[in-house]
């Protein structure tokens, strides 16, 4: 169900914890799917951290009214999203407690009602508090209590309702976890510390939190107890400056409702390391080094080698927050070391809602919602020994595909036997002869590439670009279809493909192997040195273009001497027949600090051989699942117009018989398949959509340049888009206080 409008808390916790899903399989018909049941609101008493700090944990234990000693049943676990509350998971809750299961869902540490500061899922502090609730399930006494001051006479019995694995001794519950975004992290910190727990499903959360929140794109590396290199990078990279103002918004805030007594510190609610990590991070636009520790500290990348319980990773596309890279990261390490794991790509995330079908999450139901059915399937298979299948190794979900929802999202979705799927397709670089502003093309060989230089200008800090405010358009009610981006002029080289002879699907990361000139961005220190963001546009026959989901991959580069290979965040898009496919190289984003001071950038393509290389210099490589790319030859340009820069077709694409008016002064007849000729514009060829290359024009330079004034960074927009997120921390406070 989609809801027209998200609060802060609903945006940054996504509520996901509510969420639940696989294949369709029918239930026992001994089994009662509709139970009664009982909820029971409790205080547990737990100790975390080095030095055993006491804290206090609010929850609701769900309990089947004909569970009992005699009939022990299953558990799950399950806590909320980052400044969220047990209350989110009343949907969940009561789902797997009407199907016999026994749930006790609890407020995070800091949050909603309960004790202690925000450790970001810290598994010597969060990691330990759910497997004392563990405990509880499975009988420790002294735990739970019906008062926040933990006396004895507020003592409750010992649980003795949940199935026991083993010797009952251990006290050792069949229980699994489940939970979204700061819900999700905390399984796997669970996973690292406790024997106990039997299985996780974590919902669209990270994999490295440095990386999350200030990400780089190439420079991989691989952190210690790690057999591959994930997300983590050797040279820290972009601070995401509006998801840190979303995340201190909401952390220093939920003082009012999370704690009974606030804390008198600089840093309220949050571990020492937090607010400096992030203050600094938006100052210099780097992370430094003992923020990224503590941050590691607080991610599975740090300690996945712990990590032994059969694992459903579900990550949504519209996320800009933790994106499907993170999923792949740990899915990768996880699978490499023999731990049972499967994973989902779905559609929601931090930036999105779900697809009609997948899940409501006020209000999950197996029936007619496929994520719902995939996690209610993982839990009955591992947890009550159901033969019911867990669903496909890999699944995706494909926004173009058309379904009926009240047969639930199935349909959308397509299944792999492993990850990464399809082929892959390179597009080279070349530079246009006579380009409007800085562009250029994208060919599928070599020999094609028009040797020449594109220029731009790195600015110093955020500016707007192609994408929009990622998080101010997550709190607040925005249009349906917001208007589409474009970017600063003599910011970015752009490099478009020919209008496509048919639709490309793309389902992975896309890979970029550069080299640029950039003198002056060899900054010592790291947050000195040049940062670019390199983003995949779908450009449709009018010209507008879109970010693919918004996703913009910064890069910070090592050396700007030595080429350098970009791996961009993962997506799942069908660029249509008659689209254009558009690498932007840019020197800014509205969403990252970016460069502290303007640098001026050149890209430089010569012709040559095809490469053995797998990703030759100067290159797009697309994973792809629709049978690789149509050819892209050169284009075939006119004098510069005065049109839609890019190349606004003349006729129409694809072929269509007939001739259209660009805004160029020179006539151009498209080559390909159709049979239509126009008047070209700017950089883009016309007529039918190219279906094989042209001929070589590889013996033409060019260089051009549209350099701007930048007059350093846009504080208007860093102004701008820090009033929106503390009127929505503003929102949130004052919604709580009501509230009370």
């Amino acid at each position: 169900m989609h809801r027209a409008r998200r609060t802060a808390v609903l945006a940054l916790t996504t509520l996901v914890v509510g969420l639940t899903g696989g294949l369709v399989q029918p239930a026992s018909a001994a089994e009662d799917l509709d139970q009664e049941f009982s909820v029971t609101t409790l205080h547990f008493a737990v100790q975390v951290g080095p030095e055993d700090e006491d804290c206090d944990v609010v929850g609701d234990l769900y309990v089947p009214e004909t569970a009992s000693a005699d009939d022990r049943r299953p558990a799950i676990l399950t806590t909320n999203g980052f400044g969220g509350s047990k209350d989110d998971q009343a949907g969940l809750a009561t789902l797997f407690a009407k199907r016999g299961y026994v749930v006790l869902s609890y407020s995070g540490l800091g949050f909603g009602g309960s004790g202690c500061e925000i450790t970001l899922d810290d598994p010597d502090h969060d990691g330990r508090a759910a497997a004392q609730l563990i405990d509880f399930l499975g009988g420790a006494d002294g735990i739970a209590f019906t008062g926040e001051e933990h006396t004895e006479a507020q003592a409750v019995e010992p649980l003795a309702v949940v199935r026991l694995d083993g010797d009952p001794s251990r006290q050792d519950p069949r229980v699994g976890m489940v939970g979204g975004s700061y819900g999700g992290q905390v399984q796997y910190a669970a996973a690292s510390v406790t024997p106990k727990l039997d299985t996780i499903v974590p919902l669209i959360t990270w994999n490295d939190l440095s990386y999350s929140l200030g990400p780089n794109n190439t420079d991989q590396t691989t952190l210690p107890g790690q057999e591959r290199a994930g997300v983590s990078t050797a040279t820290p990279g972009s601070v995401k400056t509006n998801w840190a103002l979303g995340f201190s918004a909401i952390g220093l805030t939920g003082d009012v409702q999370n704690q009974q007594d606030p804390i008198p510190r600089n840093c309220p609610n949050f571990a020492d390391f937090v607010c400096p990590a992030l203050v600094t991070g938006a100052t210099t636009g780097a992370l430094d080094d003992a923020s990224v520790r503590a941050l590691r500290r607080a991610s599975v990348a740090s300690y996945q080698d712990q990590v032994k319980v059969p694992t459903l990773i579900l990550q949504g596309q519209a996320d800009t927050l933790f994106n499907l890279n993170e999923a792949v990261a740990t899915y990768q390490a996880l699978k490499e070391q023999g731990t049972p794991v499967k994973m989902s790509w779905v559609q929601y995330g931090h930036s999105g809602d779900p697809a009609p079908g997948e899940i409501d999450f006020e209000a999950p139901s197996y029936g007619d919602q496929n994520i719902t059915r995939r996690i209610v399937d993982w839990f009955d298979h591992y947890l009550k020994d159901s033969s019911v299948s867990t669903g496909p190794e890999f699944s995706y979900f494909r926004d173009w595909v058309d379904y009926d929802p009240a047969d639930s999202a199935e349909g959308a979705y397509r299944s792999a036997p492993s990850y990464p799927v399809g082929s892959t397709s390179t597009y080279h670089l070349s530079s246009t002869p006579t380009s409007s502003l800085t562009g250029g093309s994208l060919v599928t060989d070599r020999g094609d590439v028009t040797a020449g230089r594109e220029d731009f200008v790195a600015p110093g800090g955020p500016l707007s670009a192609a994408e929009q405010l990622d998080v101010v358009s997550s709190l607040f009610e925005q249009p349906e279809e917001l208007e589409p981006r474009a970017e600063e002029p003599g910011t970015s080289a752009r490099y478009d493909t020919a209008p496509l002879s048919r639709a490309v699907d793309v389902v992975g990361s896309p890979q970029a192997r550069l080299q640029v000139q950039a003198p002056g961005g060899e900054g010592t220190p790291d947050a000195a040195k040049l940062v670019l963001f390199l983003k995949v546009a779908d450009v449709a026959p009018d010209g507008t273009a879109r970010v693919v989901r918004n996703l913009a991959a910064p890069v910070r580069v090592p050396d700007v001497a030595e080429p350098f290979t970009v791996t961009m965040p993962a997506f799942v898009h069908r660029f249509e027949k008659g689209h254009r496919i558009r690498l932007l190289v840019a020197g800014a984003s509205p969403n990252y600090r970016g460069n502290t001071a303007p640098v001026g950038v050149g890209v430089v393509t010569a012709a040559g051989a095809d490469s053995t290389e797998p990703l030759p210099p100067q290159s797009l490589t697309l994973p792809t699942t629709s049978g690789g790319v149509p050819a892209s030859g050169a284009p075939t340009t006119g004098a510069p117009g005065t049109g839609i820069p890019g190349g606004t077709p003349g006729g129409t694409p694809g072929g269509t018989p007939g001739g259209g008016d660009g805004g160029g002064n020179g006539p151009v007849t498209g080559s390909g398949n159709g049979t239509g000729s126009g008047t070209g514009s700017g950089t883009g060829s016309t007529g039918g959509a190219q279906a094989a290359p042209a001929t070589s024009t590889a013996t033409t330079a060019t260089t051009t340049s549209a350099l701007p004034d930048t007059g350093g960074p846009r504080w208007d927009l860093l102004a701008g888009g820090l009033a929106l997120l503390l009127l929505g921390a503003g929102q949130v406070l004052l919604g709580r206080r009501t509230a009370r």
